[in-house]
């Protein structure tokens, strides 16, 4: 099972984008997931999780601007991100650590005016 996050791109300082991690499996129904961030030099840092009962948790620096949601009909679990700041740039990773290949290909966010 390949995850596959994708929903990055350019945005403005304030703005909005929507991730998507989606897999072919349904392993978001029964698996916690993750989003990970890693700035140019940094390491990877935890954004936010979802556990299989819908259980959400964030980073403190993301907290009130970003939403993590999951929709089991689409195996796709999703990041919402608003009021984005520069310091938000990064790669954005989709995890799941009970899988076989835990870490999916990442996508690029940069915050920039």
């Amino acid at each position: 099972v390949q995850l596959q996050a994708s929903g990055g791109g350019l945005v403005q300082p304030g703005g909005s984008l929507r991730l998507s991690c989606a897999t072919s499996g349904s392993i978001f129904t029964f698996a916690l997931t993750n989003w990970y961030r890693q700035a140019p030099g940094n390491g990877r840092e935890f954004v936010a999780r979802i556990t299989p009962g819908g259980t959400t948790n964030y980073a403190d620096s993301v907290k009130g601007r970003f939403t993590i949601s999951r929709d089991n009909a689409k195996n796709t679990v999703y990041l919402q991100m608003n009021s984005l700041k520069p310091e938000d740039t990064a790669v954005y990773y989709c995890n799941v650590p009970s899988a076989i290949n835990p870490w999916g290909l990442g996508t690029q966010v940069t915050v920039s005016s």
